[in-house]
């Protein structure tokens, strides 16, 4: 017997102005590294930036390569920058930001699967949630608390 099974998302859409200072330095920080992706093939620049526990923020873009599987999102690399070279700081919160090459107005932007499993991961390992701020095209910025509502059914367990 079959049955329908209903999943809810909530999370907040925010005014610049009702950013706090620090979410506002955080999307200036994704907004600029955006700029330094390397995007030939797509022409869509990424950036992302994170803010660890001791208040550093680390940033990056997407690098794209001719051999599409190769090429690195921002929001992995950045993570995986953060993991390696800050292996006992969480991360508090990530901006992401997306534009055409060209373009003055923010694109839509969501992290790939890849992404927000990685975000999940970074989750589990500090047993925290990861604020999560992503620009949108209006000006507005969504924010999330935690990547189960981008990813409700994310992988945690190999023994499950």
């Amino acid at each position: 017997m079959s049955k329908k099974i209903k999943i809810e998302a909530e999370f907040e859409e925010l005014a610049w102005e009702e950013l706090t200072i620090e979410e506002q330095q955080l999307m200036m920080r994704a907004r600029k590294v955006s700029e330094s992706a390397y995007a030939p093939y797509s022409d869509f620049h990424v950036g992302a930036a994170v803010r660890l526990e001791s208040g550093e923020i680390l940033q990056s873009s997407n690098q794209e390569n001719v051999s599409f599987p190769v090429g690195v999102c921002a929001e992995r690399l950045v993570l995986g920058y953060a993991g390696a070279n800050f292996p006992d700081l969480a991360v508090k919160e990530i901006a992401i930001v997306a534009r055409r090459k060209g373009e003055e107005i923010w694109a839509g932007v969501s992290p790939c699967g890849l992404c927000r499993q990685t975000i999940n991961e970074m989750e589990m390992r500090f047993n925290r949630p990861i604020s999560i701020l992503i620009q949108n095209p209006d000006g507005s910025v969504f924010r999330f608390q935690g990547i189960q509502t981008l990813l409700p059914f994310k992988f945690d367990d190999l023994n499950a």
